[in-house]
């Protein structure tokens, strides 16, 4: 089941494709956005990420933006670096974080759902959306508006 707006959001802690540990009760105090992808080195998940580097689809001084798949922090690093991604890239390879979060895709078990979660300030969850189909685009508009309404 996907996590409901309004609930604590589950804490975690992930490594970051430079190997380094990335936990959400860190942020505290800033809007985290979580973008959940299926793979590195798809053509859908690439164009997201590179769009979030190049346009200022989810900017705000206050917002911490992170992509999450079950790639290794090996597969993350050299994706980062061939596409000049500039937020970091979260390994979930047991997808333990996915499935606290419901994110789990429920025909492809063995990696995530195309979607998004933004963690309040104070640590709750202010926005959850899941791609109907996982192919396709996440629609940013929704996710800008939800953002802008975050103080």
């Amino acid at each position: 089941m996907t996590i409901a707006v309004g609930t604590n959001a589950p804490d975690f802690t992930l490594k970051t494709q430079d190997d380094k540990e990335w936990k959400l009760s860190a942020h505290k105090g800033k809007n985290v956005v979580l973008l959940w992808y299926p793979l590195d080195w798809s053509p859908t998940c690439e164009k997201e990420n590179c769009k979030i580097s190049t346009q200022p689809v989810l900017e705000g001084a206050d917002t911490v933006v992170v992509g999450l798949s079950r790639d290794s922090v090996w597969s993350h690093k050299a994706w980062k670096k061939a596409f000049n991604i500039k937020h970091d890239l979260l390994a979930d390879p047991m997808l333990d974080v996915s499935k606290s979060y419901g994110m789990q895709h429920p025909k492809v078990p063995f990696i995530s759902q195309r979607a998004t979660v933004i963690v309040d300030k104070q640590g709750k969850v202010a926005f959850v959306a899941v791609q109907e189909k996982t192919g396709d685009e996440r629609d940013w508009a929704p996710i800008q508006a939800a953002l802008k309404t975050l103080k």
